[in-house]
């Protein structure tokens, strides 16, 4: 499976914007650095159409709970619009928020 068409099963550009949002705020944490690479190349996947990131490297990269978000993502993108805001309620209660460590530091002085 390539990833390359997830781009086209949005309902429309704010859909889209939201399960980005959900990907960027909740799941790629720089706490480890070598996954949030890899969900952040997931996050671009979601607009492009060529290959940012590969199932294989999500599988090797990503841990069990996050990855299995990313691949129920992935499902929902390729059944309906319903199952993509149903993922994003699911996310948005199993994930909470992550704090951007970096900009606290440089906001507090």
């Amino acid at each position: 499976m390539t990833l390359t068409d997830l781009r086209d099963g949005f309902r429309d550009d704010g859909q889209r914007q939201c399960v980005q949002a959900v990907v960027h705020s909740r799941l790629a944490d720089d706490r480890d650095p070598q996954e949030c690479r890899y969900l952040m190349r997931f996050f671009w996947q979601l607009c492009m159409p060529y290959q940012e990131v590969s199932l294989e490297e999500l599988r090797l990269n990503v841990g069990r709970q996050k990855l299995d978000a990313v691949m129920g993502l992935i499902s929902a993108i390729q059944s309906s619009h319903d199952e993509i805001d149903a993922w994003l309620a699911a996310a948005e209660e199993a994930f909470p928020v992550i704090e951007d460590r970096g900009f606290h530091l440089h906001s507090n002085g």
